[in-house]
């Protein structure tokens, strides 16, 4: 698989994303932080540094909207198959249920 982006580039996008959606809610950063229940010097620190905890980063989207497509963006996705060979080359590549010990 190629990524065409990288974990850095997609966290400061976060950020940005982040930041836009509050802007466009026409909210503040006061207000997202008490309707959000996120301190305000979190909320900061995140759109400044991008520093944040996950349940912080869940609350604020929950506020912003954004909370279902992050839940349906990390959904195990269902295979479609269009014929015998796809469902022969899948069942080669299942993913291990279990990690392994370093």
């Amino acid at each position: 698989m190629v990524l065409l982006i990288t974990p850095e580039k997609a966290h400061k996008l976060l950020v940005v994303n982040t930041r836009a959606q509050r802007l466009q809610l026409g909210l503040t950063q006061k207000g997202l932080s008490e309707r959000s229940g996120v301190p305000l010097p979190t909320l900061r620190k995140f759109e400044q540094k991008g520093l944040i905890s996950l349940e912080s980063f869940l609350k604020i989207q929950m506020v912003l909207g954004g909370l279902e497509e992050i839940i349906k963006a990390t959904q195990i996705k269902n295979m479609h198959f269009s014929s015998i060979d796809d469902v022969l080359e899948a069942d080669r590549f299942i993913p291990r249920k279990r990690g392994h010990r370093n």
